[in-house]
């Protein structure tokens, strides 16, 4: 299956699982989303990336525009170790990274996490591609990636024991939307994915394809 495939059996999966009530917040946020200019706002195809430093999983303190000297980059931008979307569009990636390294790229993921939660995405997927924490989404919000989540949606997370503040190490409420680019040499976008729906991401073929 397709990751969006994939995806698709999650969600359906989750309608199953919580009940109406959830469901109608989880719909109700992503609603809400949609209302805003955030997919006018952020970068896009034909923009260029800001300078980012950030640490990895180990606390290395890492450069992209270092490595876009060698390597273009594929950089996805993810909620979370807590989002199971998440985890499955990671180890999608996972499962290509040698596809796209073939075609001189480099794949980094980026989300608000600390380091420790961090390390904790790269040990639970078994990821051999840098993991970055983005503390208090400084690159995302740079990149207008970045939204504040609606009091009940928080409230229903904690329901499911997700715990923002632990996990980000703040108290913002804030996260990063679907997002996926591929990065040129010269710091430009060539190609972009952006959603509001934390349920869909970018196909990691139609990614390679375009390398």
């Amino acid at each position: 299956m397709t990751l969006t495939e994939q995806l698709k059996e999650l969600a359906e999966g989750s309608i199953q699982r919580h009940p109406e009530k959830a469901q109608d917040i989880m719909s109700s946020a992503i609603e809400e989303l949609a209302t805003t200019d955030i997919l006018d706002r952020a970068f896009k195809t034909g923009d260029s990336i800001p300078e980012i430093r950030l640490s990895n999983a180990k606390g290395d303190l890492i450069d992209l525009q270092s490595i876009l000297s060698e390597h273009k980059i594929v950089l996805v931008f993810y909620r979370g170790v807590w989002c199971p979307y998440c985890n499955l569009e990671l180890r999608a990636w996972q499962k290509v990274i040698a596809q796209i390294e073939e075609k001189g790229a480099k794949l980094v993921a980026i989300s608000p996490q600390t380091p420790d939660n961090t390390l904790t995405t790269l040990e639970k997927n078994e990821l051999s591609f840098e993991v970055l924490s983005d503390i208090n989404g400084e690159v995302a919000r740079e990149m207008n990636l970045i939204y504040t989540l609606p009091s009940s949606l928080v409230d229903l997370y904690t329901t499911f024991k997700i715990d923002l503040e632990k996990s980000n190490g703040n108290l913002d409420n804030e996260l990063p939307i679907a997002a996926s680019y591929i990065i040129e040499q010269d710091g430009s976008i060539s190609y972009h994915f952006l959603a509001e729906d934390y349920k869909l991401r970018a196909n990691p073929d139609d990614i390679i394809k375009r390398l």
